[in-house]
């Protein structure tokens, strides 16, 4: 007997209540509904109904095993969904949101590579370090670069990029350099507003977990704004390295305390709904997938 057939059967008869409402709705007699249950009982080797002549009722086995066939029933129809989606035809518009920096540097060289792949795909893209509610703003699909909640979004990681603290040489000039991450405390800091963690920065080193609590003189929502004051000699800066890696190496920026690492974070593709994804959404994330920065190493 087909071990499907028998749980689609059986999650027939309980979601209409009764055999005659499942022969119905599967097409079946219900002699043949009636069999496939009791064939699937005695494989199973336990009741998994209450039958009387007015009703039927789960018992304890049969509500435990309804729950595993109504999740590998709905599985199996997200696995043929997404299968049907791969194959359709990518076209139409694809609304997309990204962070401000991140989207100009990293992004803005893919797109035209992407249109030439799917020519019949419209791209709206909005550039915002602010986090967009996808569903109500209607975007298909955003960038997000952080440690994520949970949600009920679905996210994809394609990347990641690790926070690295620097300063210009001719801050440390004027104002020394660190020696350890709590005597950030007593330098000039120029925060990113939209960071996770606030003026409290953490740090992995020698002796573990270091936390240190800043005292900004400036906040910025955008992260070449911090960049370029930090260029000007005026602070510290704890910013991504696909953003200060570059600076880094020429030496224009210094990393400060490399034995004391701050946080990696990913970066992600954020979209609604993994059932039914859209062809259009689907051929971006893969198309994303692997081209994305991982962090520099030193």
């Amino acid at each position: 007997m087909d071990r499907f057939l028998e749980m689609q059967t059986f999650s027939a008869v309980v979601d209409a209540g009764s055999f005659v409402g499942a022969a119905d709705a599967l097409g079946l007699s219900k002699a043949a509904v009636s069999r496939y249950v009791g064939d699937l009982e005695a494989r199973l080797g336990a009741r998994l109904l209450h039958r009387t002549t007015r009703r039927l009722s789960l018992t304890e086995e049969g509500r435990v095993f309804h729950a595993r066939c109504k999740e590998l029933l709905e599985g199996l129809e997200a696995a043929e969904a997404e299968l049907g989606a791969r194959s359709a035809e990518v076209r139409g518009q694809l609304r997309i949101n990204a962070p401000y920096t991140f989207g100009i540097r990293h992004l803005a060289p893919l797109w035209g590579e992407f249109r030439a792949r799917h020519p019949q795909v419209d791209l709206d893209i909005t550039l915002s370090d602010r986090v967009v509610d996808l569903v109500d703003e209607g975007y298909d699909l955003a960038i997000r670069i952080s440690v994520l909640p949970s949600s009920s979004l679905v996210s994809k990681r394609l990347g990641s990029t690790r926070m690295t603290l620097c300063a210009s040489p001719g801050y440390l000039a004027s104002h020394g350099m660190p020696a350890h991450p709590r005597e950030l405390a007593a330098h000039a800091v120029i925060s990113y507003s939209h960071w996770s963690t606030g003026d409290e920065w953490h740090f992995d080193g020698p002796e573990g977990r270091v936390s240190v609590k800043t005292r900004p003189w400036m906040f910025s929502n955008n992260g070449d704004t911090c960049r370029a004051v930090a260029m000007a000699d005026q602070g510290v800066v704890l910013q991504p390295d696909f953003l200060v890696g570059e600076d880094v190496k020429s030496g224009a920026l210094i990393h400060l305390l490399p034995e004391y690492r701050a946080m990696e974070i990913g970066i992600y593709a954020v979209y609604p709904t993994r059932k039914h994804l859209a062809p259009k959404v689907r051929a971006l994330v893969d198309f994303l997938d692997g081209r994305l920065p991982s962090p520099m190493r030193e």
